[in-house]
């Protein structure tokens, strides 16, 4: 990618994480070109990382090799009006959140399409993403779109378009249940006599400290929650509540619901 031009169209939060990782993994920043209609963000991505940036669509859109859609869904039709005309034959990459290829390949004309859902954790380098290529994709184009993430994080290729929905609600939507968690834990602490600041920083390490492990161990979740649990102790008490009010089941129905919605959202773009 460091030779070839790239154009993001949306120069957001997300599209700043792909820009700044390519500009650190050695892309230069002349290679790279935004269209960003908001002034205060054109103005934010030159000062920091000094690339092409335009308020709409230019003709230099055509040097392309990869497209990046990183606008809003409600905003790609529009964004695609203007900007279609001047694509050549470039690979394009979707983070857009529910836009199916069919969509992308009518209204942008495009052939070869990478869907990507990433979560905001890839704003530190810290996400995961689940990967889809339109069958008329190349080999050479999923490795363009795996660089393309990897200063964002972790990645994974699902076969079948409609398991990004599932995508969305695990990971893409996760980062919403894990402070969820988090704010419970803290608001529990505190109302049990702990400093907020030390509540926070007990929830927060569980967190952190808990994931690291089973990333780590060859043991699964079910496993590594048996080592925790006592029988008759305090983590057994905890879980007995847990198992009473069913949040194991509710759970899965809220990212069953989160799915249901991501499947809803790609009909009414679409």
């Amino acid at each position: 990618m460091n030779s070839s031009t790239l154009a993001f169209i949306g120069g957001g939060n997300m599209a700043g994480a792909l820009i700044g990782g390519l500009i650190q993994a050695g892309s230069a920043a002349s290679s790279i070109l935004v269209i960003e209609p908001q002034a205060a963000q054109r103005e934010s991505l030159r000062q920091r990382f000094g690339v092409r940036v335009y308020e709409g669509a230019v003709a230099e859109l055509g040097e392309a090799e990869a497209v990046v859609w990183a606008v809003k869904p409600q905003s790609f039709a529009e964004a695609a009006v203007a900007c279609a005309p001047h694509f050549g034959a470039a690979l394009h990459i979707s983070v857009m959140a529910g836009v199916r290829c069919a969509a992308i390949a009518r209204r942008a004309g495009a052939r070869r399409i990478v869907r990507a859902m990433p979560n905001t954790p890839a704003l530190i380098g810290q996400g995961i993403a689940g990967l889809y290529a339109s069958p008329q994709a190349t080999a050479d184009d999923r490795a363009r779109a795996e660089r393309l993430l990897n200063p964002t994080g972790q990645w994974l290729w699902v076969e079948q378009e409609a398991q990004l929905d599932a995508v969305t609600a695990l990971s893409g939507s996760g980062p919403a249940y894990v402070f969820y968690l988090l704010e419970a834990m803290i608001d529990a602490g505190t109302r049990m006599g702990l400093p907020a600041e030390s509540a926070k920083r007990l929830a927060l390490g569980t967190f952190s400290g808990a994931a690291a492990l089973a990333a780590q161990s060859p043991l699964s979740p079910a496993q590594l929650r048996e080592q925790v649990t006592s029988k008759g102790g305090t983590t057994a008490a905890a879980l007995d509540v847990l198992a009473e009010h069913g949040v194991a089941q509710t759970f899965g129905a809220a990212l069953q619901a989160a799915a249901n919605r991501a499947a809803e959202l790609g009909e009414q773009l679409n």
